[in-house]
């Protein structure tokens, strides 16, 4: 008996199943949780005593987001 590894797509046509090594996406995944973690902190965060950039440039250019999400900013 043999173990057929293929999926049959929308089409009706049988494609083999590849398998993504684990190595190949831990860097993308890294990358994509120092991604969210910006912007979690430039839309929630970055305001007052621990901004990291000068000024108010960045609070306001996130300003509506901050309240859509739920941030206090006032």
């Amino acid at each position: 008996m043999s173990q057929d590894t293929s999926v049959l797509s929308s089409t009706g046509i049988a494609a083999p199943q590849v398998s993504i090594p684990v190595r190949d996406l831990l860097p993308w995944g890294v990358f994509g949780l120092v991604l969210a973690s910006l912007l979690i902190y430039f839309v929630g965060a970055e305001q007052g005593a621990t901004a990291l950039i000068s000024g108010h440039y960045v609070h306001e250019f996130v300003h509506d987001g901050r309240h859509l999400l739920g941030f206090p900013c006032h």
